[in-house]
């Protein structure tokens, strides 16, 4: 498939567009823009800064990716964003680059990002992460894969979101989320288990019900963080992969838990 772009774009000197990359009408690709095979950035829509794209995303109209970070931090140079395959930037998300040259803000496979959404400098993004219109992620936030975000949430800068935990709209997180759960509320608490999106990510009864004991153990029995840890370490005894994800998460948070 050969490279289509419209005669109104403006690709800058510099830039690396694979065979098969579409640009629309009127889109701005930077001079420091890398994009595989198969993206398109359609009218309108921007690709700038030290910006590393995969195959098979698409930019949609009036969407900026790669802009300068708004930390005051900024030095000058040309940090980077990389970007995975097979994401989705719908109409006016903002992707900033890193703030300090030689750092990055990493995106990895298969997002959707909705309309207005926004990631800030230095957040690393796992894969496949759904983020609904309005939400916005502070500098350094770390999502795991197949994180859910509600419309409107804010993440403040630093905190984290386990694998397959949702934030509920309208939420402010201010601590970080455990995997498997679900945090809604300004400030945002975890509330529940995340039984739905598991169930549709393919785990077993068992699983979603050994995610039921470890909510209680953490959220419902009075205890601390690290009494709890210490139970479920001594309660449920067998290897298994969710209690080991759960119990890393929890024993590397800095921010305390919500």
């Amino acid at each position: 498939m050969p490279t289509d772009i419209h005669p109104t774009a403006i690709i800058a000197p510099g830039a690396e567009l694979d065979e098969g990359v579409i640009v629309g009408a009127y889109a701005y690709i930077g001079p420091n823009v890398k994009i595989a095979k198969g993206t398109e950035v359609m009218h309108h829509a921007t690709v700038d800064g030290a910006t590393t794209m995969g195959e098979g995303n698409e930019v949609h109209p009036y969407a900026y990716i790669g802009g300068k970070t708004h930390d005051l931090k900024y030095k000058g140079g040309c940090p980077g964003l990389k970007i995975g395959s097979g994401n989705v930037f719908r109409e006016f998300t903002t992707v900033h680059c890193a703030t300090a040259e030689g750092t990055d803000t990493i995106i990895g496979d298969k997002n959707l990002l909705l309309a207005y959404s926004h990631i800030a400098h230095e957040c690393l993004v796992g894969n496949h992460l759904v983020m609904s219109s309005h939400a916005a992620l502070g500098g350094h936030v770390q999502l795991g894969d197949c994180v859910n975000i509600g419309w409107g949430a804010g993440l403040h800068q630093f905190c984290r979101v386990g694998d397959y935990a949702m934030v509920g709209a309208a939420s402010k997180v201010v601590q970080d989320v455990p995997p498997y759960m679900i945090a809604d509320g300004s400030p945002a608490m975890v509330r529940t288990t995340n039984k739905v999106g598991l169930e549709r990510a393919g785990f077993t009864p068992e699983d979603i019900n050994l995610v039921r004991r470890v909510f209680k153990m953490f959220y419902k029995e009075g205890l601390n963080r690290r009494q709890a840890a210490e139970k479920l370490s001594e309660v449920i005894t067998e290897e298994n992969q969710l209690v080991r994800t759960f119990l890393s998460f929890v024993e590397s948070s800095e921010r305390g838990l919500s």
